[in-house]
């Protein structure tokens, strides 16, 4: 959050508002206004909200740009143009993997973007993943068997949406779906909407437009107390079957020689 303070600065002097006046609007102490701008002091989530929408930028934009004489806003339209994303690091400045269990799932849809909630999350490291932002979460229900339920998914944050890839899979936060791992079936770009799939085939995939879209994490690893059960030892049919296939194999092999 290294430009909040110089950009909230900035943009109070270009509307000619003095900090009194900027914190009479905003109905908070003008001493705080000066905190924020001096960088001693962070405005909370809502806070940061309340400014965003009272400039007309989105908090990614005042939280993430340096905005000044030069900078340019994305269109909003753009997915490009990317919601702000709360992250916690350990002592060391690094970034942890924060996990939402299902239990707080209903919760992630209203704390997503709340540091304060995001730092109240579990977390823990993995030495494979040192680039990139990263958080994992507790998947629930059958529909993406082979995967159990209860199995944590991680996955990397998904800055531009018209970078995900048909057929891979990945952790879809909406409004109306809440937390979802599906397998993604088209390009955003070309529909500005999501088809999602189950890997499981008794349930039918669907479409979710992209207004309702909150995050899009990217699956890399899984963690799971299930082990897989052990191959089946295999019966006359399926003996019979390889043998028979084994032997169509020689047969085209044969053809293709002569």
């Amino acid at each position: 959050m290294a430009n909040i303070s110089s950009n909230l600065k900035y943009l109070r002097k270009k509307k000619g508002l003095t900090q009194q006046q900027f914190a009479d609007t905003l109905d908070i102490k003008r001493s705080l206004v000066g905190a924020y701008e001096e960088d001693r002091a962070e405005p909370k989530y809502e806070l940061l909200k309340k400014f965003a929408e009272f400039y007309e930028l989105s908090m990614d934009e005042l939280i993430n740009e340096k905005i000044d004489d030069k900078w340019k806003p994305k269109p909003k339209g753009d997915p490009a143009n990317i919601r702000v994303l709360s992250i916690s690091v350990d002592s060391q400045d690094r970034e942890n993997i924060e996990l939402v269990p299902v239990k707080a799932s209903a919760g992630y849809l209203n704390g997503y973007g709340d540091p304060e909630y995001i730092s109240e999350l579990p977390k823990f490291h993995l030495p494979m993943f040192r680039q990139g932002t990263y958080r994992a979460f507790e998947i629930k229900g059958d529909s993406m068997l082979p995967l159990q339920s209860g199995t944590v998914v991680v996955g990397e944050y998904l800055s531009n949406w018209n970078d995900l890839k048909p057929g891979e899979t990945y952790v879809v936060i909406s409004k109306d779906d809440g937390i979802v791992y599906k397998r993604v079936g088209n390009r955003f770009k070309e529909n500005k909407s999501l088809k999602l799939i189950s890997d499981n085939p008794i349930y039918e995939p669907y479409t979710i437009p992209g207004e309702d879209v909150l995050e899009i994490w990217q699956a890399k690893a899984f963690i799971s107390t299930n082990f897989p059960e052990p191959t089946p030892e295999p019966t006359l049919e399926t003996l019979t079957s390889m043998v028979s296939q084994m032997q169509k194999s020689i047969s085209k092999l044969d053809r293709d020689n002569n």
